[in-house]
């Protein structure tokens, strides 16, 4: 994992501490039952092409507050969102709290942790 500069993990923790967060291993059980939430991948669209949690739409970080209400207008749909690790994800997390998403959550571990229990993966 590439070192992070102190800052932006403060930034991340204060996130952290305002949302939820989601096991890999509580969404793919929602998704084997059939009650997944919507999986939002926050990552760069290169990450994305390369690979991504099944089920799982893009919609990257850089536009995501641009663009959350025009692919979920409404604020009371229940979001997973993911990045690598889980860091972007609580940043994102956080900005869609702040504009009013109700039911928006991280995925801790990110894909890395998605990956480490060999959970399928579309590519």
């Amino acid at each position: 994992m590439a070192d992070h500069a102190p800052n932006f993990l403060r930034l991340v923790d204060a996130a952290k501490a305002r949302i939820e967060e989601r096991t890999v291993d509580e969404l793919r059980q929602r998704q084997q039952a059939g009650a997944a939430p919507l999986v939002l991948d926050v990552r760069e669209e290169s990450e994305f092409a390369r690979d991504r949690i099944v089920g799982a739409e893009h919609l990257g970080k850089g536009i995501l507050e641009r663009d959350i209400e025009g692919r979920v207008p409404d604020p009371t749909t229940e979001l997973v969102l993911y990045c690598g690790g889980g860091y972007r994800s609580a940043l994102a997390a956080a900005a869609l709290q702040d504009m009013g998403y109700t039911r928006v959550s991280s995925l801790a571990g990110g894909i890395r942790a998605w990956r480490e229990r060999a959970y399928p993966l579309d590519a």
